[in-house]
């Protein structure tokens, strides 16, 4: 008889807790928007910087990874009601804002979030000359004092498709250029023999000391 009671009272705290997961209500709003510095988009990596959502009280106590898009974008479908942002330590070649960041959700929402960067691409020039392709750009340092960091290198970076980074899959060529002067750098790559397509992708990526993920300048679409 212990054994069949047991069942019952296992039977219905099912029960009661598979109704309180219905009652959630099912997520209902977009949330998205893009990762900023002053108002311009930080360029990543494709899927390779995260930060993290929170929204408590919907089945879900932990938090939820959003993946930015290359192009700094990101996007998030929630249910509306307060939802927390937090950005994380060693993620973005940014400094990770310390304060956990609320938003009160309601319906579709497009929001930017606002980061300091170690460095800003600016001026970014891409140009075929022949069989290779040119690019010159100049670095603003957005965070100096203590918190500052070095240049590690710049690449011009190469690929037949919109995707183009550092990751193996994302570029068919790639070439370093002399970062000593960061008011003026300038870098060349040639285009790889037998490269067939009547255009390529280039964008040009900048590693800091210290920090894994680079900051790019956006994708530019070059015909051949």
């Amino acid at each position: 008889m212990k054994t069949i009671y047991l069942y019952i009272v296992v039977g219905l705290l099912f029960i009661v807790s598979s109704c309180e997961i219905d009652n959630y209500e099912k997520p209902n709003a977009i949330f998205s928007g893009a990762v900023t510095y002053n108002g311009d988009t930080i360029q990543v990596a494709d899927s390779e910087v995260r930060f993290q959502l929170y929204q408590p009280g919907y089945g879900l106590d932990g938090p939820f990874d959003v993946w930015i898009d290359q192009d700094g974008s990101y996007s998030g479908r929630l249910s509306s009601g307060v939802i927390k942002v937090k950005f994380l330590d060693g993620q973005g070649p940014w400094r990770a804002p310390a304060d956990t960041i609320f938003v009160d959700l309601q319906g579709s929402t497009e929001m930017n979030l606002e980061v300091t960067p170690y460095y800003m691409i600016r001026s970014p020039q891409i140009v075929i000359s022949g069989n290779a392709v040119n690019a010159s750009i100049s670095l603003e340092k957005a965070i100096t004092g203590a918190d500052a960091r070095d240049v590690e290198n710049v690449t011009l970076f190469l690929n037949g498709t919109t995707l183009v980074s550092n990751i193996d899959d994302y570029n068919i060529a790639q070439a370093d250029g002399d970062s000593s002067n960061l008011s003026s750098i300038k870098l060349s790559v040639n285009i790889p023999e037998g490269y067939g397509k009547p255009f390529i992708f280039a964008r040009v990526g900048v590693r800091i000391t210290g920090v894994e993920d680079m900051i790019f300048s956006p994708v530019q679409k070059l015909d051949l």
